[in-house]
């Protein structure tokens, strides 16, 4: 491999990219858009919990009870009614989202709350059924006490390790990366290596003697150099914007990042390789990025899919980024701690550009 020509062959793409009507507006675009935008709204934090409340009671304490869940930050207090059916007619129309019944002489006996949950949304309902009794307990520890009565020792004890708060954000951030990274160092060589098959510019590549493993580093070192700037800028929008900081060492995110950066890169050449038009690299390259969403953690936590879609998960390479990025940004997990994800990293990477060569044949 010659040095002079891989020089100047990447001083023609970085050229071809300042002068491309698309790559530098996503280069830019796409890392804010993806960055400041989806975490506030792609979120499972549940707030705005519409609360009805049948108070059977209508004394100090049912009051009191209605008065703290209406201050609470995830609920609201939709009405006050006097009748179940009422109640449930609101649930069906889709206007409440839990129900709290407080039965008649509850001030004298607060053993028994009946607390019902909206169904249809099976998240915000659940959560919201548990902050209800969250906030209704708490009232009531603090009337006892208040009244110097006992108070009911607690059956267990809940503390959040590594997301105190269970901030989404948090736990999106990190992950957000590879979907940036999959873009950035994937979709976009694939692109630009097809165009120049459209235009006709790679049959008079094919016949210099600029080797191959030449002119392929010179469309993907652009590329790996800019995945590396979108990943420092995400990571000081997560620390400006969300306060959100790696816990662990910088240095294995950019370690993860170079390999994830191998293994999409060298995909899309693999795929631009075997495609005639930018249409048919499209639409191979979706049909990856799917997969690659849904199986590999960034949504859906791979422990709550089913067993045998966990064992195709291992064939998912952003899966290992994902538990990388979450690790080391949340409990500060150690490279050693991380080996057999940075192992697989690796061996799909080298899988990768190794099939990226072999598909690419400079000469028809």
């Amino acid at each position: 491999m010659n040095l002079r020509i891989l020089k100047a062959l990447l001083h023609k793409e970085v050229i071809m990219m300042r002068h491309n009507p698309i790559i530098p507006k996503m280069i830019v675009g796409l890392p804010l858009m993806a960055l400041l935008i989806i975490p506030l709204v792609a979120t499972f934090d549940v707030k705005n919990v519409e609360v009805v409340v049948v108070d059977n009671d209508h004394s100090q304490l049912s009051r009191r009870i209605i008065a703290d869940i209406d201050a609470s930050q995830e609920l609201a207090v939709k009405s006050v009614l006097t009748t179940h059916l009422q109640a449930m007619d609101l649930i069906e129309k889709g206007e409440a989202d839990v129900i709290l019944s407080i039965p008649p002489h509850f001030s004298r006996d607060i053993s028994q709350l009946d607390v019902e949950a909206n169904g249809v949304n099976a998240t915000k309902g659940m959560l919201g059924m548990q902050y209800v009794v969250s906030s209704a307990s708490s009232t009531l520890r603090m009337a006892n006490i208040e009244e110097g009565l006992p108070v009911p020792s607690q059956a267990s004890s809940v503390l959040y390790r590594f997301n105190p708060t269970l901030n989404f954000r948090h736990y999106m951030i990190p992950a957000l990366m590879v979907f940036l990274i999959i873009m950035i160092c994937g979709f976009l060589p694939a692109l630009n290596l097809v165009s120049e098959k459209e235009s006709g510019t790679i049959e008079a590549m094919n016949v210099t003697p600029v080797s191959r493993i030449t002119f392929v580093l010179s469309k993907l070192i652009p590329f790996w150099v800019t995945g590396l700037l979108v990943v420092t800028v995400g990571m000081l929008i997560g620390f400006f914007v969300y306060g959100v900081a790696p816990a662990g060492n910088i240095a294995c995110i950019y370690l993860a990042a170079i390999l994830l950066s191998l293994v999409m890169s060298g995909l899309g050449v693999a795929i631009a390789n075997k495609s005639a038009t930018m249409l048919q690299t499209i639409f191979v390259m979706f049909a990856f990025i799917i997969i690659f969403q849904l199986m590999g953690g960034l949504f859906t936590p791979i422990g709550s899919m089913p067993e045998w879609a966990q064992y195709i998960t291992y064939a998912v390479p952003p899966r290992f980024f994902n538990e990388i990025m979450r690790s080391i940004y949340l409990k500060g997990t150690t490279i050693f701690e991380l080996r057999s994800q940075f192992l697989w990293l690796t061996g799909y990477a080298l899988l990768a550009l190794g099939v990226a060569a072999l598909t690419y044949k400079k000469r028809a």
